[in-house]
């Protein structure tokens, strides 16, 4: 499930990059005050206490045939304290290929396998309108900092309390140039959200989010829009994402195309509000 689907003349070196920055936007959480990130030469790992899979995992596996159980064992032990749900993340230069057979082995359970797309900053379809009404802005303070993480898990079902949580825990690592936060106001009350993560050369787009009321008008694309023309300001040639299947048929009218899957695998088999 991890292999390199080819896109016209795009390098297989892209590969590292576009992990990369995926990793940097779920380890920045580990960085936050309160939370643990860990990183050795076989594996990343994160925890925020947040109880949501995607909220803590592993990354980046990098394992010998004789390092697999010891390693899977020792995050085992690790995260078995802390009781909350986590992931562990398989990509195309995950090692071994097989991780994911080993990880069903220890009881693990494929949850999803969310595309990893693509798409060329230049040639974005910039003809979906946006809604009238919808105003987006970056976030600057810490206050609007927490509705973004309140709405980010609101949008995808969270309980108050994860709302609660995600909110300071989002208002904890604060404002930073390479990780900016997107709030869309649709008729002045926020509604939607997205970031920009800018690592390793590319740029991704995170958390597009929108409550369910304001779905379907066309402001999920000004959401997603927005990071990319900035990323295009800044620089920026390629831009990345990871599809969820509501979202997957919109990226592909943008313009994204798919590269690779992203296999999670959850522990205690309770899947994440984000896929």
């Amino acid at each position: 499930m991890n292999g390199w689907i080819a896109w016209g003349n795009m390098p297989e070196a892209y590969l590292p990059a576009l992990e990369q920055n995926m990793f940097e936007f779920y380890t920045s959480w580990g960085r936050a005050p309160g939370c643990e990130c860990f990183e050795s030469v076989d594996f990343i790992r994160f925890a925020t206490g947040i109880p949501d899979a995607v909220c803590n995992g592993v990354f980046r596996a990098q394992l010998a045939p004789e390092g697999i159980d010891p390693v899977i064992e020792e995050n085992l032990a690790y995260f078995k304290p802390k009781q909350v749900p986590w992931m562990w993340y398989i990509g195309p230069l995950t090692r071994p290929s097989d991780l994911g057979a080993h990880l069903e082995r220890h009881g693990f359970i494929l949850d999803e396998e969310d595309p990893c797309m693509v798409v060329d900053l230049q040639s974005v379809n910039e003809a979906i309108p946006a809604p009238e009404g919808l105003t987006i802005r970056v976030v600057q303070d810490r206050e609007t900092i927490k509705t973004w993480g309140a709405l980010v898990a609101e949008a995808n079902g969270a309980s108050r309390k994860i709302q609660e949580q995600l909110s300071v825990l989002e208002a904890d690592l604060g404002l930073d140039m390479h990780r900016l936060r997107y709030l869309g106001y649709y008729n002045e009350a926020p509604v939607a959200t997205s970031m920009l993560v800018t690592h390793a050369g590319v740029a991704g787009v995170y958390a597009v989010s929108t409550l369910p009321a304001a779905r379907r008008q066309g402001i999920g694309a000004a959401m997603t829009l927005a990071p990319l023309r900035d990323a295009r300001k800044l620089g920026f040639s390629l831009g990345t994402l990871q599809a969820s299947r509501m979202g997957y048929p919109l990226y592909r009218r943008l313009g994204f195309k798919e590269v690779f899957k992203i296999g999670m695998y959850l522990w205690e088999n309770k899947p994440s509000i984000f896929t």
